[in-house]
């Protein structure tokens, strides 16, 4: 009697929450698959159709927020630019960003140099990746200082010590004396201040970062050394 009333007690889940929940297993499922996919493509060097932000869910507990299709594609179009061969690109901890410059690629017959800095290990099925993690903000490879003419940085989190770590991250990775280097810096507004303060020459835009399905409810800027055909100084 007392395991029927047990039984009875059991929650049980309606129709419409069931198809949700299966909704949600069936497209997990889907998108694991299709980044074992990627996996193979990679290592075989043979990347079939454009990339997509989709295999790669967001944590946000890591304060992972990918930012829309239309906001990658326009930060990734500023980066390269009027870049050559000879450019080198870092793009700190904005892997959408960097899957975007990935796709644009395949059309430029100029191939600058692109490096994706980040602590994700599931984008280390890209060459490009380099192992990041903005607590040890210098702890990189050598060959990797004053190497880059251009770096986007988003910051994971919105504290001083996560911004003034990924700003002497920036710093250490800019390479100077071979033109003006540019630094796009998209975080908070909250940080518009500290931000000013941490990179020398970089003023607020007014390009507005947008994320997926605007799931951050943070005002977010753009922050940038230099202007552009899609932004301006504030």
């Amino acid at each position: 009697m007392a395991h029927e009333e047990y039984e009875h007690d059991i929650p049980k889940l309606s129709a419409d929450t069931l198809a949700v929940l299966e909704d949600f297993y069936s497209e997990r499922e889907q998108n694991e698959k299709r980044f074992e996919e990627l996996k193979v493509q990679t290592e075989q060097n043979r990347l079939e159709e454009p990339l997509s932000m989709t295999m790669f869910s967001e944590d946000w507990n890591a304060s992972q927020f990918w930012y829309s299709d239309q906001t990658a594609v326009l930060l990734a179009e500023q980066l390269l630019e009027g870049s050559t061969n000879d450019t080198r690109i870092a793009v700190v901890s904005a892997p959408s960003v960097f899957i975007q410059i990935k796709n644009l690629l395949r059309s430029l017959s100029d191939f600058p140099q692109v490096s994706l800095f980040e602590f994700d290990e599931r984008f280390s099925v890209f060459e490009e990746f380099v192992h990041y993690d903005f607590q040890s903000p210098t702890k990189l490879p050598g060959e990797r200082k004053g190497a880059y003419d251009r770096i986007l940085c988003d910051p994971p989190f919105l504290s001083t010590d996560c911004q003034t770590k990924a700003a002497l991250t920036v710093r250490w990775l800019l390479r100077f004396g071979a033109g003006e280097p540019k630094v796009v810096v998209c975080t908070g507004e909250r940080m518009e201040e500290l931000v000013h303060k941490l990179y020398p020459g970089i003023k607020t835009t007014t390009f507005q970062p947008r994320h997926s399905q605007d799931r951050l409810s943070n005002d977010f800027r753009c922050y940038a050394t230099y202007e552009s055909d899609v932004w301006s100084w504030i």
